[in-house]
């Protein structure tokens, strides 16, 4: 790179032939760029392509196995996060690093040298100090604004006057966009451009091209680990991306329905449902013994329809159709109610009670029926125990005993509790969230298996999921959202990894 003055600038980062092994698998091999002050440089890849592990190794969290980094031309060696941040490298990640309870103004001086006397922080000192920054980001709430108050977008602004204040010069953020509405992803966006015009680089992580073709100027693409292509934007189409990041040319293999499915009766149909930006027009119809995968990228709407479906959030516009008969539910007892079961992306926030027993947890769904008298606020325990010992025997749930707290059992277990607390409800249609996260590979097979026999039983059956692996493993047919729009359907053979990864990066 050159100045304008026509002298050459060495890049501010620089990696050659980083490599970095997990247990025999190659995670990084050999990858060797270049990131330039005041330049935004984007990262791409599928899950797993060894973009996370380049991230971590350079902020200091994970050590490399080969390979050297300098910073403006100096070694740069780092064995933790703090001494990243020393350097003037500063990481945001998806899940950001705000402490919730404090305000904005403790949050951007954690780490900061601040003004004071006798062993007291002087506030207004503080306050003075960061106004120039949160200004420029355009934060427009008050300091004293509690972080976990603020929107996502909010947050990331937060985050990145942070990283300003402590004068980093690159700045890392991890799929920025992906929970932001078309209005906050353009805002960030005008940060982002000012910035760079202030010389600091950026390393700009997602999975949405659009994105990455209008803000990068270079472009890294991974795959297995490597880095298979680093071209200017100027140079690449948003096919040529595509085709780098599935590992070859694809086209659109988009089949109709299977007939088989079409012929068995439809227990769910969505017509035209929307929700804001995040789910837009959304057509589909669930059969009888389904299992209807919906695949797509992080932020593309998918959790939020399974929301719609039930009774967490409410659409805009569109309709719902339940065994033919309309269906709104207001709340999630009402679906719930209509025989509809959702295990939820993150089951031990959101489908565990952890400290309770396995009892206590299958019990939750199905407490009326379990009642010692129709009137009574009462459980009968003994018959909550042979219900549950039955769900047990019938998941494989592998606990010393019913009364077992939750969190004492392993990953795929837990989720299995969370399946098994719908099991004894008549349900019609049971939506999983990401049901394979967080399990070894014995407990996905078990999970696999067990959704393949409740659609075998005649329940239509919803698998979303990041991995694009897992819904070719599993499903009948696989619907792929992108901005929150259906954008492509598979079926049979065409269901493969790399189509679902075609179709998303579309």
């Amino acid at each position: 790179m050159t100045n304008p003055n026509g002298q050459v600038v060495p890049p501010l980062l620089r990696v050659v032939g980083l490599s970095k092994s997990f247990g025999g698998v190659q995670a990084l091999q050999d990858v060797s760029l270049a990131v330039s002050a005041g330049e935004v440089h984007g990262l791409i890849g599928s899950n797993g392509a060894g973009k996370s592990t380049l991230i971590k190794i350079l902020s200091g969290d994970i050590a490399r196995d080969a390979g050297e980094i300098y910073l403006e031309d100096k070694p740069y060696v780092v064995t933790n996060p703090q001494e990243a941040f020393r350097a003037g490298l500063n990481f945001i990640h998806q899940e950001l690093a705000l402490i919730p309870k404090f305000t904005i103004l403790q949050n951007l001086t954690l780490g900061m040298k601040k003004p004071g006397r006798f062993g007291f922080i002087d506030w207004r000192g503080a306050r003075r100090a960061v106004g120039g920054v949160v200004e420029r980001v355009g934060l427009k709430q008050s300091l004293d604004t509690i972080v976990d108050t603020l929107s996502v977008a909010d947050q990331w602004l937060v985050s990145i006057a942070h990283a300003l204040i402590h004068r980093c010069r690159l700045i890392s953020m991890d799929e920025p966009t992906a929970s932001l509405s078309t209005e906050e992803s353009e805002r960030l966006f005008r940060v982002i451009d000012d910035l760079t015009r202030d010389g600091v680089a950026v390393l700009y992580v997602s999975h949405r091209l659009d994105e990455i073709l209008r803000l990068c100027r270079d472009i890294s693409v991974f795959k297995d680990g490597r880095l298979v292509l680093t071209t200017q934007r100027e140079q690449v189409t948003k096919q040529d991306l595509i085709e780098a990041i599935v590992g070859g040319e694809m086209r659109d293999v988009s089949l109709p329905a299977a007939t088989d499915l079409e012929a068995r009766p439809e227990v769910l149909s969505v017509n035209a449902l929307s929700a804001g930006d995040k789910v837009r027009q959304v057509d589909f119809c669930l059969h009888q013994g389904e299992v209807l995968g919906i695949g797509g990228l992080v932020g593309s709407g998918r959790t939020e329809l399974a929301g719609l479906i039930f009774g967490i959030n409410h659409p805009d516009a569109g309709e719902m159709r339940l065994s033919g008969q309309p269906f709104s539910p207001r709340q999630p007892i009402d679906a719930i109610v209509a025989g509809i079961g959702l295990v939820p992306e993150e089951r031990r926030s959101q489908g565990l009670i952890l400290k309770d027993s396995v009892d206590f947890n299958i019990s939750l769904t199905n407490l009326t029926s379990l009642r010692l008298a129709p009137r009574l606020p009462l459980v009968n325990m003994k018959r909550s125990a042979q219900m549950t010992e039955a769900i047990v025997k019938r998941l494989a749930i592998k606990t010393p005993s019913v009364y077992t707290a939750v969190i004492d059992l392993s990953g795929g277990n837990q989720q299995k509790v969370v399946i098994g607390k719908w099991l004894n409800r008549d349900l019609r249609v049971l939506i999983l969230d990401e049901p394979s996260r967080g399990v070894d590979v014995g407990a996905r097979a078990e999970i696999h298996g067990k959704i393949r026999e409740l659609a075998a039983e005649g329940m239509g059956i919803i698998v979303i999921s990041s991995d694009n692996e897992e819904l070719p493993r599993v499903c009948d047919r696989v619907l792929v959202m992108s901005f929150g729009k259906i954008v492509g359907e598979l079926v049979g053979s065409a269901i493969t990894k790399e189509n679902i990864l075609y179709h998303s990066c579309k």
